[in-house]
């Protein structure tokens, strides 16, 4: 059974950084997209950021490109999402998702974890 385990998140002050992470379990996703959505309250849930297999393959929405990296470590089946210079509008729940090679969609998620950044 695969599982996505968030971690990482928390409440920091506009302007500072958080590194979260994110550990996969039951299959390894070596060759899968591995990636990074936020849902802030009342908001839909929206695409932040995502890497494949190689560091050219990383993919960002606007809003935080240049602010935060998407990087990974498949031995640990792990993906990171470094947030950088954050803002109030950053605040979100974030969660984890894997797009397996070949399919439209993202096929397993994580539970999320809070992002609160105050002003």
């Amino acid at each position: 059974q695969v599982q996505l385990v968030e971690s990482g998140g928390g409440l920091v002050q506009a302007g500072g950084s958080l590194r979260l992470s994110c550990a996969a379990s039951g299959r390894t996703f070596r060759s899968h997209f591995m990636g990074w959505f936020r849902q802030a309250p009342g908001k839909e849930r929206e695409f932040v950021a995502a890497r494949g297999w190689s560091v050219d393959s990383s993919t960002y929405a606007d809003s935080v490109k240049g602010r935060f990296t998407v990087s990974r470590d498949n031995a640990k089946n792990t993906v990171y999402l470094q947030m950088n210079s954050l803002k109030p509008e950053d605040t979100a729940v974030y969660y984890c998702a894997v797009k397996l090679a070949g399919r439209g969609s993202w096929d397993y998620w994580g539970q999320g974890t809070q992002v609160t950044v105050s002003s």
